[in-house]
């Protein structure tokens, strides 16, 4: 076991239970996050002695500092805790809009102010934001989601200047084919996507894992949006 700590928000599902996995095969200690106690604490215990749960919904910001408290040393962060939203202008549900912006925007960065006492002021620290590819690629229904994407990309080149020498960076995920939300797709929903993919192969979430990994490690790289899509944007 290392002597490093990662935080996974939204660590509970999907990509953010892998790369949990993840670190913890690279003897790193982890602490995971979701909105429910019982099960966030059930799943920390299925990765083993090196894992914890804590309860935290990013999209209730006043609550996010009290939530952390309980958590020491930490050597690196990643915010992935997501929500899926379609939102059109001619339906513009102002409700939905609001949680999702305070989710990803509000709460990932209260996230990182309620940790910076204890977040290891350091090179080797990596902070990871999760956006996604419809910032640049938006599709009917993607308003907010576009929206707030780039916005992330926006708080990482601050957070970047803010926190030196601690690295801050932002991922972006395409169609990430063996997710739960996609994997799940009626058969053939993602025939399109992979035809239109270099190579016939939609990105996975072991790419998604890897990428984080690089850009939680890679000393030399800071303020920089990774993509994560096999190409997709080129065809």
């Amino acid at each position: 076991m290392s002597e490093r700590t990662i935080v996974v928000v939204g660590g509970t599902s999907g990509i953010g239970l892998e790369l949990a996995k993840d670190c913890i095969a690279r003897g790193d200690r982890v602490v995971i996050t979701g909105r429910d106690q019982a099960r966030t604490e059930e799943i920390a215990a299925s990765l083993g002695p090196g894992a914890s749960g804590v309860a935290l919904d990013i999209s209730e910001p006043k609550s996010i500092g009290g939530r952390l408290a309980s958590i020491g040393r930490v050597h690196g962060l990643v915010l992935c805790a997501i929500e899926r939203d379609q939102n059109t202008i001619r339906d513009y549900d102002i409700d939905r809009a609001v949680r999702l912006v305070t989710l990803k925007l509000v709460g990932y960065t209260e996230v990182v102010h309620a940790l910076l006492d204890r977040l290891d002021p350091s090179v080797d620290t990596g902070i990871v934001l999760f956006g996604g590819r419809a910032k640049d690629l938006p599709y009917p229904g993607s308003t907010t989601v576009s929206t707030i994407n780039g916005g992330v990309a926006g708080l990482v080149n601050t957070l970047a200047l803010e926190l030196a020498p601690i690295r801050v960076n932002a991922l972006h995920p395409g169609i990430i084919g063996d997710s739960p939300f996609w994997a799940g797709k009626p058969e053939g929903v993602l025939d399109q996507y992979e035809r239109r993919t270099p190579g016939g192969k939609l990105a996975t979430m072991a790419d998604v894992v890897d990428a984080t990994q690089f850009l939680l490690r890679n000393r030399g790289v800071s303020a920089a949006s990774l993509y994560v899509d096999r190409g997709w944007a080129i065809t």
